[in-house]
């Protein structure tokens, strides 16, 4: 029997850990039902909070958005018995809400809006959720209220920390995610001691640094073993999207040293970062500096899987990131399934990979990146693994649309099986941006996308799915699966919905 959840003033640290772990086998007993699909009764709260360093977030425009982007894992109330408790900082629109509950496909919507309780905050501050929650006792309580039966229910979010900890604590449930205690392990720097410890391939560098003259010790060194070197790439521990990486290019004279006066010098990937803030994080959060691996043809694939209370590493897919900005390092968005000519390699890597997290205790959703490569006479790819997300990212809503739309699962090869059998694919992006967008309600987006016959269709299995549909009208901004029976089927897919947009805001 779990106890009742105890008031966050009433707990040490100590206490709240080791309640923590007290909580946490009731997710093995919940794990076998929820991998393979049975009609258990459960109760899914989802806390889709960014719990990451708010710096780098405020990078993101309409980050506050991002919380809609796990409505997708309203997939839950495909079960019939099973709810789900959703929370966010703003209310979700009723037009978003509706748009997702009517695709569910094979339940009335009517019937899983009935198992669907949406809370929030109703705080647009640029802090995480959890903050926000953990901050009113009595939303804590409303969440509380929601779970019929806490040994049937666990706490989904976007990434493991002190703060998810506490909230799952305070709740009385276990929660669905890394332990915050060994974070650490999904750092550029924990990535590249995890990756050795696989023996998988990945690029010369150093990690755990915490200042410029590390950097620039690192960057001498670096070159000393790599003589030919023409660039490397700085990277603060906790950065995502590429926001936090930096190139350094090595003087064209071999005789010459990274200086700290040469860090000056640094070309950093987003715009508005410059060296004395980016050397304050470095200091607080640490950093690597690798190789900057160039050649003719260059691939960024990852891998996504999820690993268990017993110790099982689940494949869940694999993608070939859609990569931008001025040194190719910002995430635009994926395509689905990674190229046949090294996908294999690529989920063999990854399971490595995810076996040393696994003995280590990690228990969550995780991707991995990595760089493919080869030379102009287009000879065997050569691969390195770069770096560990302990969380969802940005490929793991998309292939959630898939499913949620599809039903379907991964087949053998790597690919998507719906359940009529049809190979599907898809192109996927958080970061489709126009002024012109700006001032689109939601209502407008479904009246375009209904006129111009877009959505997804259960008879052809084909369609565009959309998310960050709360970020339309403010920032410009919107998330687009668009799902085909080949990747140039969903390249054309994506490409019409752009067109389409383009014509239907061009008077704007």
């Amino acid at each position: 029997m779990i106890p009742k959840p105890p008031f966050a003033s009433s707990l040490t640290l100590e206490e709240e850990v080791a309640a923590f772990r007290r909580l946490q086998p009731t997710l093995a007993r919940l794990w076998q039902p929820l991998t393979v699909g049975l009609d258990e009764p459960h109760t899914s709260v989802v806390v889709p909070s960014m719990t990451l360093d708010q710096r780098e977030l405020l990078k993101l425009e309409g980050a506050g958005h991002y919380e809609e982007r796990f409505l997708f894992l309203l997939i839950r109330l495909r079960n019939p018995r099973a709810r789900v408790v959703y929370v966010t900082s703003q209310p979700v629109h009723p037009v978003i809400l509706e748009y997702y509950l009517q695709m569910l496909a094979g339940v009335p919507a009517s019937h899983a809006r009935g198992r669907l309780t949406m809370l929030c905050a109703h705080d647009a501050s640029p802090r995480s959720l959890t903050e926000k929650i953990l901050e009113r006792p009595r939303l804590i309580e409303r969440i509380r209220c929601a779970i019929p039966d806490r040994e049937r229910a666990y706490l989904t979010v976007f990434a493991g920390t002190p703060l998810e900890r506490k909230l799952a604590v305070l709740l009385g449930i276990p929660l669905n995610g890394c332990d915050p205690d060994l974070r650490d392990l999904g750092t550029k720097s924990g990535s590249r001691k995890v990756f050795r410890a696989a023996g998988i391939d990945h690029p010369a560098g150093f990690e755990d640094l915490t200042s410029a003259d590390d950097v620039s010790r690192a960057l001498v060194e670096l070159r000393r073993q790599r003589p030919g070197i023409r660039k490397a790439v700085v990277k603060l521990n906790e950065s995502f999207s590429g926001e936090g990486n930096a190139i350094f290019r090595y003087p064209a004279d071999p005789d010459a040293g990274a200086t700290a006066a040469g860090l000056e010098s640094l070309r950093f990937v987003a715009p508005d970062e410059s060296v004395g803030p980016y050397f304050d994080k470095l200091g607080s959060m640490g950093g690597i500096v690798e190789e900057f691996i160039e050649a003719p043809v260059v691939r960024s694939p990852s891998a996504q899987l999820r690993s268990g209370p017993a110790g099982d590493v689940i494949p869940i897919s694999t993608h070939d990131q859609i990569l931008g900005g001025e040194s190719g390092q910002v995430f635009l968005g994926c395509r689905f399934p990674a190229d046949a000519s090294y996908r294999e390699r690529v989920m063999e890597a990854a399971l490595r990979i995810g076996r040393v997290l696994a003995d280590r205790g990690v228990v969550s959703r995780f991707g991995i990146d990595f760089l493919a490569w080869r030379g102009a006479d287009l000879g065997p790819w050569q691969l390195a693994a770069l770096e560990i997300n302990l969380r969802m990212g940005g490929t793991t809503h998309p292939f959630l649309a898939l499913r949620f739309l599809s039903d379907g699962a991964l087949a053998d090869d790597g690919t998507f099986r719906s359940q009529s059998g049809r190979v599907l694919c898809y192109r996927a992006t958080d970061n489709l941006h126009s002024p012109r967008y700006r001032g689109l309600l939601p209502e407008d987006l479904i009246d375009i996308v209904t006129v111009n016959r877009l959505h997804y269709s259960d008879r052809t299995e084909s369609g565009v799915l959309f998310h960050l549909i709360g970020a339309l009208s403010q920032h410009g901004k919107l998330g687009l699966t668009a799902i085909g029976a080949d990747q140039g089927e969903a390249d054309r897919l994506y490409q019409r919905t752009l067109d389409v947009l383009e014509i239907e805001t061009r008077y704007r």
